[in-house]
């Protein structure tokens, strides 16, 4: 069912230097499915705009709902940035296909940037309803620096052995230890061999969709197997 609301700010948390995650208290009627996202609406430069935001919460959180967002510099982006806790904003939702209740056995999570957001929701909810889902999560960013949740994934991990987080970075620094490759067949093959059994969930901005929708073909992935969420990081 959707509904609309109008929520005050309880939190923000800065996930990165230019990724915010904002909280609010979550309506009793209220439910949504890990994956779904919802629409926000903001007074941006004296007019009223709505975008559409993942919940980055896990619906087992019956305390808030949250939304994670790259701050860009756009108008849209920059009035995000300037909310406070107490500011209110018009929350209208959730809409989306590219859900998880727990219906499969493997799942495969490919993300890019802030495509991380709906994967981080179906994380949680996993770890939170202690699923026996084995879930292999690739997370792809330019730098060490811009990896949201990081901490947490890895706290995930040792909660959830089920869940295996794989980051790859496309422009890495000679410290980094981990892969430095963008998401590939290779990649794909090594860090998830059973990779024919598994659901495929896919979100990231439209120039890794572009490749990794076909890439699914290549590795012989049926389109009933696939979901995906197309993601621009630098919209408004």
């Amino acid at each position: 069912m959707i509904v609309k609301f109008d929520e005050a700010v309880i939190e923000i948390i800065q996930q990165t230097y230019d990724v915010k995650s904002f909280r609010f208290k979550r309506p009793f009627d209220f439910d949504y499915k890990a994956g779904q996202y919802m629409l926000i609406t903001l007074n941006v430069l004296g007019k009223k705009m709505r975008k559409p935001f993942t919940i980055s919460s896990s619906p087992t959180e019956k305390e808030h709902i949250e939304f994670t967002k790259k701050l860009t510099g756009h108008d849209f982006s920059n009035a995000l940035d300037a909310l406070v806790t107490g500011d209110v904003v018009g929350i209208e939702g959730p809409y989306g296909q590219m859900t998880f209740e727990g219906e499969y056995d493997k799942i495969a999570l490919l993300s890019g940037g802030i495509g991380i957001t709906p994967m981080i929701s179906i994380c949680r909810y996993c770890t939170d309803m202690e699923l026996g889902t084995r879930i292999t999560l690739v997370s792809s960013n330019k730098t060490e620096k811009d990896i949201a949740f990081k901490d947490e994934l890895e706290q995930m991990q040792l909660k959830n052995k089920n869940l295996k987080v794989v980051h790859t970075l496309t422009r890495a620094g000679d410290e980094w230890k981990g892969c430095r490759e963008r998401i590939c067949e290779n990649l794909i093959a090594r860090e998830i061999p059973d990779h024919r059994e598994r659901v495929f969930y896919l979100c990231g901005p439209p120039n890794l969709m572009e490749f990794m929708v076909p890439l699914m073909n290549e590795l012989g992935i049926p389109e009933e197997r696939v979901k995906k969420e197309y993601f621009t990081e630098y919209q408004d």
